[in-house]
């Protein structure tokens, strides 16, 4: 048994269950009021019981916006306008074509299964309309009544299975049309975050592979560099005119085995796999300040949120290479590195009071910077720098943060 009883439903097209009921009343109600009043019989109890049904239909279905009334209220209107109609059938026959108007109120306002109750009454009301002129004083008479009205009964409730079938029809097709567009949905979104998985693998196995690389070529090399280099040192005493030269090329190398071993480290950001971003700048900050010397203050600002891992990553790079940069050109004597969560994005300050530069002058934009700058455009980010000769350096990195729900 369907449960749409207790469902309340649309309202129903206005001009089928308004302006047809409304006008088939005016034109039955002429016509009555005038025979009534051809034949000298009492025309205002049709025209009060005529005006009377007019009012009803019009509770049935008032002209405002909104929904109808639930299912039993609507039932009990929808007995009401049926008696209504018999009585004028009663007083008139021809007020049998009026029922054409509660047939339309039991299919357009009553939901499943009080539709089929509803037209069978109506077909009894209809049918004995039909019957009016047979005399009912003898068995034939009465049978024909009885055949009449059971015929309407079978047509009116035949019809409204029929168009309960299609109803349900329509339903299962909307229901299955509805789910199907779930499902395309599900699909895209699973397929969009399969791509992303599958390019972060991509990256992170590049990554590996060219950490290997430096490792296994660039670092090897340079090791055994310096440890020929140490080792000649030790069989023979390097001749005065030679140890300069001889102490450059072993600071050299040892200067690019520290960087071929960062840049190992920063295509390998272990310590972004079980820490959050504040606490993997903290210690490559700490790292950095306990290397080189140079006091460093950290602070974290807002409340942390999701950012993509490639984002963290490219940020905690961006800080690395600014810190880099420090080391190398500003003989700073203190830094401050601040990591701020905004309501839209995530921004790394790193400031420095060191000799700073011309970022418009010639040769300003090193290799060092280029990379930066691409690091943090590729996730949509901004880079900003701001320095002076003598005054120190401000690099501003902002990234946008994950929309609301997403996941790491």
């Amino acid at each position: 048994m369907d449960t749409e009883v207790s469902r309340e439903l649309p309202r129903p097209p206005w001009v089928l269950v308004t302006v047809v009921p409304y006008a088939l009343l005016a034109l039955l109600t002429v016509f009555a009021v005038v025979d009534t009043y051809t034949e000298g019989g009492p025309w205002q109890i049709d025209l009060a019981l005529c005006a009377l049904t007019a009012l009803w239909m019009l509770a049935m279905f008032p002209p405002r916006p909104g929904r109808l009334s639930r299912p039993p209220v609507m039932t009990v209107l929808f007995l009401g306008l049926v008696l209504l109609n018999a009585v004028l059938v009663l007083r008139q026959p021809t007020f049998g074509f009026l029922t054409t108007a509660p047939y339309i109120y039991a299919f357009a306002l009553l939901p499943w299964p009080w539709r089929l109750p509803a037209v069978s009454v109506v077909a009894v009301v209809a049918g004995i309309a039909q019957v009016s002129g047979v005399a009912k004083s003898d068995a034939a008479g009465i049978a024909i009544t009885v055949i009449v009205i059971a015929v309407n009964i079978v047509i009116m409730t035949g019809m409204a299975w029929v168009l309960r079938i299609e109803e349900r029809s329509h339903d299962d097709l909307s229901r299955a049309n509805r789910l199907l567009e779930a499902s395309l949905a599900e699909n895209n979104a699973l397929q969009t975050r399969l791509l992303a998985q599958a390019r972060e693998a991509g990256i992170l196995e590049e990554r590996q592979r060219m950490a290997r690389e430096i490792h296994d070529t660039v670092a090897q090399g340079l090791t055994g560099i310096i440890t020929q280099l140490q080792a000649a040192e030790q069989r023979h005493e390097v001749p005065e005119p030679w140890r300069r030269p001889f102490e450059a090329v072993k600071q050299l190398a040892r200067d690019s085995l520290t960087e071929a071993r960062r840049s190992v480290d920063a295509l390998r950001p272990a310590m972004l796999e079980t820490a959050r971003l504040s606490e993997a700048l903290g210690e490559a900050v700490d790292h950095w300040s306990t290397l080189h010397g140079v006091p460093v203050q950290v602070t974290t600002t807002g409340t942390p949120r999701p950012l993509a891992p490639e984002a963290e990553f490219a940020l905690l790079r961006t800080a690395q290479e600014a810190l880099a940069n420090i080391a190398k050109h500003a003989s700073a004597t203190r830094v401050g590195v601040t990591l701020s969560y905004l309501e839209h994005e995530v921004a790394l300050d790193v400031v420095d009071d060191g000799a700073g530069f011309d970022p418009a002058g010639p040769g300003s934009g090193g290799y060092g910077l280029t990379i930066m700058r691409q690091r943090v455009e590729a996730h949509s980010g901004t880079l900003q720098i701001e320095s002076e000769p003598g005054a120190g350096t401000g690099i501003s990195a902002r990234v946008p943060l994950l929309p609301t729900g997403s996941h790491r």
